[in-house]
């Protein structure tokens, strides 16, 4: 059946919520594989076109593969999409298989919404990262079949680095603490940070405090530990180069974007969470010649941020065996390297790399194999916006770093205790 696809005005492009957001599950009560299966699909390939023509494709392979299944993909917009997705699982409905991040997992398999992918990886789960399968779990078993990888790595303006006479580009905290000097006599700043409260964590401060060797929860999952001696040193770190002037003061406004920001107008030499395509844009922006893509920081600990995204299965499908099939066609080889091609991604397999034309490919490729895919949590997101009003306190100097990560750590454990 032809993707079902409604174009919206909003900035790149993504898509409106198309009719029949609240239909029942597709599929028939036979549990044989046969009938009709729905899947909730967002923009993973920005350019529309691309996108459309990518998924008309997998349709009608998968369809041509599987005569008896018949496959409707509805593209949705990112905005709003836990909402929506809630919203349908409260009411019993929703689509069959959804595209599912790691930080959504835990919730949706606390309220019994997600089935076990297990059965559809049957025959391919031990070729997969073992980190992406660990972030896509819940008590030993599956929720989502990982499709791509994501992964972030340090970018480095060589034109600005040059200016200071800095020949090796800043790996470690100790030797951007080190740059910084040099960077400011020549006018410019040294790392660039985002620090609003739209910004994810993610792509923000935890990297820094996982490079410190501290973690976000404990391991019970029942109390916050990034306010812990790792959490403080990271938040640390990042306060006295703001203080000194090597981030940027835009740094409190910036959401983890490359254009407009400090990065993009070359008024800051590096920057730590940088996708590939960030690099592109730099390449675009700043000229080929000036972009240097390192591997993952290093603290304490080499680590950048880094997740799978991959599909799971409703509770409440009337087709589980039908979904299988379609996570089984999804996580193949060809499909995991035709995903990655598409969208820009990185394979989740370790049986299968993904063709790649960007002179930064290898460098990422690198970066993967030290990646972190976030710590899901069902109260991850909530606890994001409470974390980022005190690193805001601290930068600017209302609060000292400690003080700052007590007082989200303190709100933190009220939350996680509502919640159990």
């Amino acid at each position: 059946m032809k993707t079902s696809f409604t174009r919206a005005a909003a900035p790149l492009a993504l898509f409106t919520l198309t009719a029949g957001l609240l239909a029942g599950c597709g599929g028939d009560d036979s549990g044989s594989g046969s009938g009709k299966i729905t899947l909730w699909m967002h923009p993973v390939i920005m350019e529309p076109k691309a996108n459309a023509a990518f998924w008309d494709k997998i349709e009608a392979d998968f369809e041509a593969a599987e005569k008896d299944t018949d496959i409707v993909i509805e593209q949705l917009p990112w905005e709003n999409r836990d909402q929506k997705l809630a919203t349908a699982f409260a009411g019993g409905k929703g689509p069959d298989i959804v595209l599912l991040g790691p930080d959504q997992i835990p919730q949706y398999h606390a309220n019994g919404a997600l089935a076990p992918v297990d059965g559809g990886l049957k025959e391919s789960k031990d070729k997969f990262r073992p980190a992406a399968l660990e972030a896509m779990s819940q008590d030993g078993k599956v929720y989502a079949a990982p499709i791509y990888h994501t992964v972030t790595s340090t970018i480095y303006n060589k034109k600005l680095l040059d200016r200071a006479g800095i020949t090796k580009p800043p790996a470690t905290w100790d030797e951007i603490k080190a740059a910084a000097p040099k960077l400011k006599a020549v006018g410019h700043t040294t790392l660039d940070y985002s620090a609003s409260n739209e910004a994810s964590q993610n792509m923000s401060f935890y990297p820094l405090l996982w490079q410190a060797g501290g973690k976000v929860f404990a391991e019970d999952g029942k109390k916050v530990a990034f306010n812990g001696p790792e959490g403080v040193a990271a938040l640390t770190f990042l306060t006295d180069l703001y203080k000194s002037g090597a981030v940027p003061k835009s740094a409190l406004t910036n959401s983890n974007l490359f254009t407009d920001q400090a990065l993009g107008k070359q008024e800051v030499a590096m920057s730590y969470t940088n996708t590939p395509a960030d690099a592109a844009l730099a390449e675009k922006t700043w000229g080929k010649e000036n972009v240097i893509v390192g591997n993952a920081l290093t603290g304490v600990e080499q680590v950048s941020f880094g997740m799978p995204g991959g599909l799971g299965i409703n509770a409440k499908s009337k087709n589980i065996s039908g979904a299988e099939k379609f996570i089984a066609f999804m996580t193949a080889p060809e499909q995991i390297q035709a995903m990655g091609q598409a969208g820009g991604y990185f394979s989740p397999r370790t049986d299968v790399t993904v063709p790649n034309s960007s002179p930064y490919a290898k460098q990422y490729q690198e970066s993967l194999t030290h990646t972190v895919p976030g710590e899901p949590h069902a109260a991850a997101r909530q606890l994001m916006a409470l974390i980022s009003p005190q690193i805001q306190a601290a930068l600017t100097g209302k609060k000292t770093p400690k003080a700052a990560l007590d007082e989200a750590a303190k709100q933190g454990d009220d939350l996680l205790a509502r919640q159990r």
